[in-house]
């Protein structure tokens, strides 16, 4: 959504705010006329810190990203360094190593080092 989501938010909830004070003025149920307005207050909550996140994600030097737009070299991906996904790329797996195809990649069905093709769904392994 972005700023400009952001934005609208907020823009939102002050009229959203404004005019729910406005109708609720009158009304014979006191709770009516501050539990509804408190609806705008929440979206200008929501658009302000939006909007922070997105500041600071477009002007930080380590991005979120949706789409890998540049090389791990360039730019790590902070959740990995985060939470410690990385994996080394260049270090195979056991059965890689061995020349073994445990499971095929495609249903994860078993099949054995010889097989070129999997017998559950066909594809080349």
């Amino acid at each position: 959504m972005g700023a400009a989501g952001s934005i609208a938010a907020v823009v939102f909830g002050i009229f959203w705010t404004i005019m729910a004070f406005v109708i609720t003025q009158d009304s014979p149920f006191p709770m009516v006329g501050t539990i509804f307005p408190l609806f705008g207050v929440v979206f200008v909550i929501i658009g302000i810190a939006q909007g922070v996140y997105h500041y600071k994600n477009a002007t930080g030097k380590e991005r979120m990203s949706l789409y890998d737009i540049t090389d791990a070299s360039e730019e790590g991906d902070p959740l990995n360094r985060k939470y410690g996904g990385e994996r080394a790329a260049g270090k195979p797996t056991r059965t890689e190593a061995a020349g073994e195809k445990a499971f095929c990649p495609y249903c994860g069905q078993r099949v054995q080092a010889d097989y070129q093709y999997c017998p559950g769904c066909g594809k080349k392994v």
